[in-house]
């Protein structure tokens, strides 16, 4: 919901503040964890009812060489694809399953890779293209993750499970956001792929997710926003900054970075001599955050002047007289 316009252009006397300014911009209001949400097990639960007899059938093929199963490995030897050539494409999926279990991922996604290249046909080969994406994700090699849920999402659009390859290619996207002060696309990207699964899949887990991602998405790309408009706004670019602050206020309304923006703006306003219009802006700042610091720092503009917050004493100078 937009900032509501206050009746009088003239701002109220600030409330008392009700909770501490926000600090550097860019910082996330929330944390979410990492994995979200785990990858579903329905599709091979029948196997993994036959884990322990199906291990049986895999330890002999560990059991040749602990070292074909390193785990910094990164590609299949022939010597590993000769060793599991006689091993089921279930068996071999199973033994995935259960490496992945025990973290150990470069592991998991070299047998799942086992499964979709030596039996591309069997019902394991699409539950391990999916599974070999999803430790690649635990690697943090999102860029191999990526590319291996596109080809899933491309082949099998109609597989039970797609609406989680695309969310976790959008979780691909969402761990690599950048801090608030670098280029913003990847960003941007993430926002489109949580926003394609809210669209595609809304009355599942992975579209609820996906809107609280969306919503710390918001925050981020509003906290970028506010770098840039200080940048300018400090180098006295006021058009350049205005459109920053402005764009925040419009279109990330719901985030914590508003009030700031207003403020901000009521400063470039008096900078420039527009003073109805600082007296505009700073009465939506009062009447939709009447508790906040940045109003209380707006209504000292207006009242004393535009030096007044410069001119204002620090926090040590207002309570040292207090101490003595």
């Amino acid at each position: 919901m937009a900032p509501r316009s206050a009746a009088c252009p003239s701002p109220p006397p600030p409330q008392s503040p009700d909770s501490r300014r926000e600090g550097a911009a860019g910082r996330l209001a929330r944390s979410v964890p990492r994995c979200g949400i785990a990858p579903p097990m329905r599709t091979w639960t029948p196997m993994l009812r036959r884990l322990p007899l199906l291990l049986a059938l895999v330890l002999p093929i560990a059991a040749c060489g602990g070292s074909l199963w390193d785990g910094q490995q990164e590609s299949l030897s022939p010597t590993l694809r000769q060793q599991t050539a006689d091993s089921s494409p279930e068996s071999l999926f199973a033994a995935g399953m259960e490496a992945l279990n025990a973290e150990q991922y470069p592991r998991a996604v070299q047998l799942f890779d086992i499964v979709e290249r030596e039996h591309p046909y069997s019902a394991f080969a699409t539950n391990a293209k999916l599974m070999s994406a999803y430790g690649e994700y635990m690697r943090n090699r999102y860029t191999e993750a990526i590319g291996a849920l596109d080809r899933f999402i491309q082949l099998h659009p109609a597989h039970r499970d797609i609406a989680y390859a695309y969310y976790l290619r959008a979780l691909s996207l969402y761990e690599q956001i950048n801090d608030t002060q670098r280029d913003q696309t990847t960003t941007e990207q993430a926002m489109a792929a949580l926003q394609d699964v809210a669209n595609r899949f809304p009355n599942t887990p992975y579209a609820r997710d996906a809107r609280l991602k969306m919503d710390l998405g918001r925050d981020h790309l509003a906290g970028h926003e506010m770098v840039v408009g200080r940048f300018y706004q400090n180098r006295r670019l006021y058009v350049a900054a205005i459109g920053r602050f402005r764009r925040v206020v419009e279109e990330y309304q719901t985030t914590n970075h508003v009030p700031e923006a207003l403020h901000r703006l009521t400063e470039i306003y008096l900078a420039l001599g527009l003073t109805e219009e600082a007296r505009r802006t700073a009465s939506v700042l009062g009447h939709n955050f009447p508790g906040s610091e940045w109003y209380q720092d707006s209504y000292a503009l207006l009242v004393d002047g535009p030096n007044a917050g410069t001119e204002r004493p620090g926090w040590w100078q207002r309570n040292i007289g207090s101490i003595f």
